[in-house]
């Protein structure tokens, strides 16, 4: 097995390891009868987390938010409804980036999005995300080769934004996810298929760009936009299905004009994942006082606290604000209880934040930089970002850099890099203006 297929088949069995971590989780035990223990890692799993990533690198510098951020083609990912502001009349951004090089060498995301102004008010865009994730060598039980496979997703959006008022838009994308991991490869007597599913994102933007802060033009923008609601993804013909990375994305973005040639915006995103959280499974001690699942008639294991994750949409979304475990703990006699205030804290410890502040001269030149937070118990993703870009006439270049602040970060020294070309918009306005 060559180290990339090493690498990669440690990816997988790492996400596999988590999957069934979450299904027999018992909480902390406490040594001394009682003992109230700390929060406890408890990350939420699900399909596909390539939808989740940040592919372009002007949001990529400024803490992987961007959700109101002034619009362009990658707001096809943060928020369609943005399109229904943009200034041009088209423009295409393609980004590239190498993921995860301290663990594998041959992962990449690529992003193509573009958009086209229908009139005045609408926008119409679509993209392709295509998730490369190296090579992997299946092996039997007895190291055996079977064949060697480059699994990859991607997925295909349909973009439309509409502005409702002079300050208020709407957007609807519809998107097609596939994800093949395994090439139909049998395991455990089981014939595994690629993934499929299809999502729709809904949200909203306002922008008022008539403000004056400290006698300077401002512009105020909020965004919301609630990410791929679809149908759960099978990797198999077994019964068992994934949730898809719904998300709730939304923040304020600020842009201050110093003056003719200096400006400043300034960004924060606020994210939750809208799935169920790992429940804690009900355990009583064995004769050696061991803690062991307890399990109902049916044979499945009997929950202790938070939800059962096998439910549908809807009700997962909807619960998803109220699901948590909490921290439980195990006294001396072996009968857990749930720490008092742990699962409201634990809801709040769900939200993840990314923000940052970009300063432009002469709408030439531009430089970024943001941070990115997670809970410890939830990911413990916590980095820096930094980024550079560059116009010159109807093209750009962008750059940004992530650095790590936790120790051996898979995601340390994280490059994108963005090509973006604009259709030069000003016949259009003209056009508009004389109506």
């Amino acid at each position: 097995m060559s180290p990339s297929s090493r690498h990669a088949a440690s990816l997988f069995a790492i996400a596999a390891a988590t999957v069934l971590s979450a299904q027999v989780n018992t909480g902390c035990i406490s040594e001394i009868s009682g003992q109230e223990c700390g929060p406890r890692l408890n990350t939420i799993t699900t399909a596909v987390p390539f939808l989740m990533i940040g592919p372009d690198s002007r949001s990529g510098g400024m803490g992987d938010g961007g959700v109101a951020l002034p619009p362009d083609a990658n707001a096809l990912h943060w928020n369609p409804s943005k399109l229904a502001f943009a200034e041009n009349e088209g423009e295409f951004r393609v980004s590239v980036s190498p993921w995860l090089r301290n663990l594998v060498p041959d992962m990449s995301l690529a992003y193509l999005a573009g958009y086209k102004k229908l009139n005045k008010r609408s926008a119409l865009g679509g993209s392709l995300r295509y998730f490369n994730l190296g090579s992997i060598t299946f092996t039997d039980i007895n190291g055996g080769i079977i064949r060697d496979f480059k699994p990859a997703e991607f997925a295909v959006d349909v973009s439309f934004a509409q502005q409702f008022s002079d300050r208020f838009a709407g957007g609807i994308s519809l998107r097609y996810i596939n994800s093949n991991l395994t090439g139909g490869l049998n395991v455990s007597g089981a014939n595994t298929k690629a993934g499929q599913a299809v999502a729709a994102d809904i949200s909203f933007f306002f922008q008022n760009n008539e403000m004056r802060i400290a006698d300077r033009d401002a512009t105020f923008a909020f965004g919301l936009d609630i990410s791929n609601i679809g149908n759960k993804m099978s990797y198999s013909e077994t019964s068992r299905t994934d949730f898809l990375p719904i998300n709730l994305r939304f923040g304020p973005a600020l842009t201050l004009d110093i003056d003719e040639y200096n400006s400043l915006t300034f960004n924060a995103d606020i994210n939750k994942l809208l799935v169920p959280t790992p429940p804690v499974y009900k355990t009583e001690p064995d004769a050696n006082g061991a803690p062991v699942n307890v399990v109902d008639d049916d044979g499945n294991y009997v929950i202790f606290s938070g939800e059962d994750p096998n439910r549908g949409v809807a009700a997962g979304i909807f619960g998803s604000f109220s699901d948590a475990p909490g921290n439980v703990y195990v006294d001396g006699d072996g009968v857990q209880h749930v720490e008092s205030g742990s699962q409201l804290k634990e809801e709040l410890r769900e939200f993840y934040y990314g923000g940052g502040l970009e300063y432009w001269y002469a709408k030439q030149f531009a430089f970024r930089t943001g941070y990115f937070w997670e809970a410890a118990t939830k990911g413990d993703r916590k980095y820096f970002t930094m980024g550079l870009g560059v116009k010159y006439s109807i093209f750009s270049l962008d750059f940004s850099y992530l650095i790590a602040n936790t120790t051996r970060s898979p995601l340390a020294n994280t490059l994108r890099f963005t090509l973006g070309f604009n259709f030069d918009g000003k016949g259009k306005k003209k056009a508009d203006a004389a109506e």
